[in-house]
């Protein structure tokens, strides 16, 4: 990101930059200027949304990746090369691992690439029984609701396009539940690669800035139509199949406000 200058901070003359904003909310900034930083976004509230929302945005995905960076290493994996020639496929491999570990302090840092997470939505484990879509809808709101500047394709400016287009794409009517009474209104959606094809996400914001996905998708085939419950680190969620689709509302908020949303977005679908 451009080191682009911001706005001075008048007491301490030095003027705050991009740099500082990103090193203040990872903690990395020296206390003295660590205590200009915060003179400064008690001054500029826009600022400091756009912190919070970069802080949250990194214990989410911390919450979600570092179960697998702190897996064991398989007992065969040999810890050393022999000093011999490498063979080309051995070579491609280190390759490949040394960029799945760049991807990963990428992902750390809050930057997932678009294409990168595709791989990821579509190798995150496999179906357990209903559920293996309610893993990857935990994924896509971690990367996706803290998103301060493109966190939709399609914005709930256009709901109408945005509903044709998701429909003609998943092969089945699709419709964006309306939760303004619960709180909380659309603020868009985009198309996401699920685990067996296409599958849509809508995202919705209350006014303390607060944001919920639904997570729509035809992988769901047993018919289960109880809400199931599960967590992924702090993202909370609720999950259904009804019809063709299979449903998951995520979000990091109370167990019971979500159960609360949940149930309007299940009686509206019914209806």
């Amino acid at each position: 990101m451009n080191d682009k200058r911001l706005h001075p901070v008048p007491a301490a003359g030095h003027p705050i930059t991009e740099a500082d904003l990103h090193g203040y909310a990872d903690g990395q900034l020296p206390s003295g200027r660590h205590a200009e930083v915060d003179a400064y976004l008690a001054a500029h509230p826009q600022d400091l949304a756009r912190v919070h929302a970069w802080q949250a945005q990194r214990r989410a995905l911390h919450a979600l990746l570092d179960p697998v960076l702190e897996e064991p290493l398989p007992l065969r994996l040999p810890l050393a090369p022999p000093a011999r020639r490498i063979p080309w496929r051995a070579l491609a491999a280190g390759f490949a691992i040394a960029a799945v570990s760049a991807s990963a302090a990428w992902l750390t840092r809050g930057a997932l690439d678009a294409r990168h997470l595709q791989s990821v939505l579509a190798t995150a484990s496999p179906d357990r029984a209903a559920g293996g879509y309610a893993q990857r809808a935990a994924i896509a709101h971690a990367v996706y609701a803290p998103d301060m500047g493109r966190p939709v394709e399609v914005s709930g400016d256009n709901e109408k396009a945005l509903v044709t287009w998701l429909t003609k794409r998943l092969g089945a009517p699709v419709r964006a539940p309306n939760l303004s009474h619960a709180g909380y209104e659309l603020v868009g959606g985009r198309l996401l690669p699920g685990g067996a094809g296409p599958v849509a996400l809508f995202m919705y914001g209350a006014p303390d800035g607060q944001r919920l996905t639904l997570y729509v998708t035809r992988e769901a085939t047993n018919g289960q139509t109880a809400f199931q419950f599960t967590q992924e680190g702090q993202v909370r969620v609720f999950y259904w199949a009804e019809g063709q689709f299979g449903y998951a509302l995520s979000g990091a908020v109370s167990r019971d406000e979500l159960q609360r949303i949940s149930q309007e977005v299940y009686n509206q679908l019914q209806g």
